[in-house]
């Protein structure tokens, strides 16, 4: 059994239009989930297989920092699907500098967090004070470097470069690249 928080204007998404989006995840998760609405605390308790029940946090903390449940559902299509947080507040120095971090990982109208999803194949999703990542661990490891570039000062025209380079790298050692969303 397992507890994760999920922020207030989560939940609705988490539990979903008549409980529909909850059903489906305890369902392909092979977990039962108790939502308190009132304090942001789920229980997520496995039923089914182990495997995939461990799946079952990830995907509800994954919902929880911003995807959108059938990104987060993506989990399940592959055992090396990995979800992880990066926490842009650790390398802010204060609340106006965690607002111009974010903005830089956003980019203008959002191109940044496209480019990392489109140059990588994983999905990228910036919530409050967190970037999350869903993807292969190749994937994965690349959004974090390059948040990790723009986090440092880097030139935004840079980490694109570095982008297309671990996109190439990718094809190029045949690994299995796949676009996961539209």
């Amino acid at each position: 059994m397992q507890h994760v928080k999920v922020p207030d204007d989560r939940i609705g998404v988490l539990i979903g239009r008549g409980g529909e989006t909850m059903r489906e995840i305890e369902e392909r998760a092979e977990v039962r989930l108790d939502i308190d609405s009132e304090s942001g605390n789920v229980r997520i308790e496995m039923v089914g297989d182990p495997v995939t029940a461990l799946k079952g946090p990830d995907i509800v903390k994954a919902i929880g920092r911003g995807f959108a449940p059938e990104d987060a559902l993506e989990l399940l299509e592959d055992e090396m699907m990995m979800f992880e947080i990066i926490d842009i507040d650790a390398a802010a120095r204060n609340k106006n500098d965690l607002r111009r971090q974010k903005g830089r990982l956003i980019g203008e109208d959002g191109r940044t967090r496209e480019l990392m999803e489109e140059l990588t194949g994983a999905s990228v999703a910036i919530y409050g004070s967190t970037l999350g990542v869903i993807g292969g661990p190749q994937q994965v490891e690349a959004v974090r470097e390059a948040a990790e570039m723009i986090l440092d000062g880097a030139p935004h025209g840079s980490v694109y470069s570095f982008l297309e380079r671990k996109r190439n790298e990718l094809k190029h050692k045949g690994m299995e690249y796949h676009q996961y969303h539209g």
